[in-house]
């Protein structure tokens, strides 16, 4: 058995790292934060005067290795508040400082040495000796943080390291970093030309064309899955009075993250959810159990401010959509609703290539609405359903949503990563504070229960984590561009290429042709590097024989086909629009 697990290896190398850092800086008078193990390592943030860059990373890493073999003792020290207040100040530790204050009354307070010169706010626990870190670690980057997540104090850097118990490990998660960095959705987009961002709309994408399509058909694949799972589409208003925020609770719970306006002398608000529009559309008509399960389904836009320090790309961003749906039951079919949405759930994952799927159930958390009574009702209906699904789950305490637990589902990209997409959430607190009724079998008035659900999440969300997915090579469906023409070289050739592309046009392919006056080589490395899924060549002997020379994406030999066989493949490849288990 090991001596140490992970964690506290981990650990001890941040404070490894951060000896290395004031050694190596010792005039800057440098002032460390925190230092706490992640999934795959750990990170530091520090304040200093010098950007550390790769170069000094590299020297860090160098010192931290000369310190492992100084062979120093690392020794637990505990302290009175005033003493460590004292030791930190005199050190000129200030950030140290405002961490001992913030220690709870009647709370150890303990910090660790490093030899004779280092020491370190910490609870440990530690290893005993440096030389004891003879495992693999690798500093990473640097990024901008502020000092406790707050952004009217000051940016901080974050130095990110990975760290693992062998050398095999370490080798196989900095692959895995160098792959995720081609598949970067960022890079990709821009590469592809799929959206851009500007500064005059912060955190909030502009897709172009080709990343429109993509975006719409996303839409259509859910609009098709509604079709068969009987969810009936609505559309709510984008500025709503707040008085309707207050009703649902988002108002006192959701306010610092919500976008507020004077319209009348009233305050308006952007919706940053759809709930409260489906509840308030609910209670304008007077429904039977004869119209439940109702589910509206909206693609609305919502907004919601995020800060700027944790926005990124298109899987943080302040305005997007998600394909939202909110459910009307009666308590009685909980569980067979929720066996439903997850047949309907894994449908969709599984079409889009997602293998490994993780399934969380959220419990409540310490800020929240309704009754202890309600949210026990509500936690053991999502069990009970997940009991008997036969899929494995694990229990997520304290993460549930503020009005009612909920089912996350997180979805393992190309490379391993996993991705909270999906979520069902149960909730008896906004049937209660709008006040819904419908008319039960026995003629009386009765609450309904709703389900909060969305399968892909946020579409831009989605559309990030699906572009690393896939590399940015969309399925033919999903493709921006599903086929480029290229004509070899005369009138005779474009002629040719013109009358396939009207043809397959009309058919609904999107195609086009490339009639530059470039080379044929150009022409099919940028068809490759566009990730086009088909080029079709056409010349003299293509058109006598009325074939097309076919290459697909990412292959190296040409196949020459009739047209109509082209024309057959694509037909039959446009069927994946729909999965295969909804197809009539």
């Amino acid at each position: 058995m090991a001596k140490y697990d992970l964690d506290t290896l981990r650990h001890s190398t941040a404070h490894l790292m951060a000896q290395a850092i004031m050694e190596l800086f010792p005039s800057e008078n440098v002032q460390l934060g925190i230092g706490p193990t992640i999934e795959n390592g750990f990170y530091y943030d520090i304040d200093m005067t010098t950007k550390l860059t790769e170069e000094n990373l590299k020297q860090v890493e160098d010192k931290m290795k000369e310190i492992i073999k100084r062979n120093l003792p690392v020794v637990r020290h505990e302290v009175s508040r005033a003493e460590a207040l004292k030791l930190f100040e005199e050190r000129g530790q200030k950030l140290k400082c405002e961490l001992i204050r913030d220690i709870p009354e009647g709370e150890v307070i303990s910090y660790y040495t490093q030899g004779d010169a280092f020491f370190d706010l910490c609870t440990g626990p530690h290893v005993e000796k440096t030389s004891e870190l003879t495992f693999w670690f690798k500093l990473l980057h640097t990024a901008g943080a502020y000092w406790r997540g707050d952004q009217e104090r000051p940016m901080l850097q974050r130095i990110y390291a990975a760290c693992f118990s062998s050398k095999e490990e370490l080798r196989e998660y900095l692959t895995m970093l160098e792959e995720a960095k081609k598949r970067d959705h960022r890079k990709l987009g821009k590469e592809l030309d799929l959206f851009i961002f500007d500064p005059v709309a912060p955190a909030s994408p502009f897709f172009m064309p080709k990343g429109a399509m993509i975006y719409n058909g996303l839409v259509d694949f859910m609009r098709r899955i509604y079709n068969k799972f009987d969810y009936q589409e609505v559309i709510t208003p984008q500025v709503l009075d707040s008085d309707l925020w207050h009703t649902s609770g988002h108002y006192e719970k959701y306010k610092e993250n919500m976008y507020f306006t004077q319209i009348d002398e009233r305050e308006f608000a952007l919706k940053p959810m759809n709930c409260p529009c489906h509840m308030l559309m609910f209670s304008h008509h007077r429904y039977s159990y004869r119209d439940l399960p109702l589910r509206f389904a909206d693609f609305g836009r919502l907004h919601r401010y995020e800060k700027s320090g944790v926005v990124t790309g298109l899987t943080r961003v302040r305005t997007f959509c998600q394909d939202d749906a909110h459910i009307f039951i009666q308590t009685d079919g909980i569980q067979d609703e929720i066996k439903t949405l997850m047949n309907m759930f894994f449908i969709g994952y599984e079409h889009f290539g997602f293998k490994k799927i993780k399934i969380g159930l959220s419990t409540r958390p310490e800020m929240r609405v309704g009754s202890d009574e309600a949210w026990d009702q509500a936690e053991a209906a999502l069990k009970a359903a997940l009991d008997t699904s036969g899929r494995d789950y694990f229990v997520n305490e304290g993460d549930g949503a503020f009005y009612g637990p909920k089912i996350d589902i997180q979805v393992a990209d190309a490379i391993g990563r996993y991705y909270q997409l999906g979520t069902i959430q149960l909730d008896f607190q906004l049937p209660d504070r709008f006040d819904l009724k419908f008319t039960n079998q026995n003629g009386e008035m009765e609450r309904p229960v709703v389900i909060h659900r969305a399968l892909l999440g946020s579409l831009e969300r989605f559309i990030g984590v699906y572009i690393e997915h896939v590399g940015g090579a969309f399925p033919f469906w999903l493709s921006p561009e599903q086929a480029v023409i290229v004509p070899i070289k005369n009138e005779q050739h474009l002629e040719a290429a013109q009358k396939l592309a009207t043809e397959l046009k009309k058919k609904g392919f999107r195609v086009r042709v490339d009639d530059r006056n470039e080379s044929m080589g150009l022409k099919t490395r940028q068809a490759q590097t566009g990730k086009i899924p088909f080029m079709l060549v056409l010349g003299d002997k293509e058109i006598e024989e009325n074939t097309v020379a076919v290459r697909k994406y990412g292959e190296q030999k040409t196949e020459v086909m009739p047209r109509a066989n082209l024309i057959n493949l694509f037909e039959t490849l446009d069927l994946e629009k729909v999965p295969a288990q909804l197809r009539d």
